[in-house]
């Protein structure tokens, strides 16, 4: 294979088939897969900024801003003025997304567990461990 050594070749083939995995369990909510970690993120911590949520998920505030106008819309968080800085925006999931918390979180452990089964899940920590590696290098 030519491009077997190439890290953006293999990275970037990789993140193809992992969105086809987790867009396929997000699916019957809706959610593309960045909306339903974020999600995820909101009801695991409600009230977080905006501008945290961001940095969080490495990702720029114009994004963050077009992932919760998506979330909003399907009625799933809600936004309000922080308190401590009425500059920034803290988010808040809703009722709605509450009542789906537990089956996002049943979906995506389903997707975990189907990836440590073929890579064994020491196999599977060790290559997330090596990713994060790289990705905190190259910052």
């Amino acid at each position: 294979m030519m491009f077997e050594h190439c890290l953006y070749f293999n990275t970037t083939s990789l993140a193809r088939k992992l969105e086809r995995q987790w867009s396929a369990a997000f699916s019957p909510f809706g959610l593309t897969p960045s909306q339903a970690f974020l999600l995820r993120m909101i009801l695991a911590g409600p009230g977080r900024h905006q501008s945290d949520l961001a940095r969080e998920m490495n990702i720029a505030p114009a994004t963050m801003s077009r992932t919760l106008d998506g979330l909003e819309k399907l009625g799933y968080v809600r936004r309000q003025v922080s308190s401590h800085d009425p500059r920034g925006m803290q988010v808040f999931a809703t009722e709605k997304a509450q009542s789906i918390g537990q089956a996002l979180e049943a979906a995506s452990g389903s997707v975990t567990r189907r990836f440590k089964q073929l890579l064994s899940s020491e196999g599977f920590d060790d290559v997330v461990a090596q990713i994060r590696r790289v990705s905190e290098a190259l910052e």
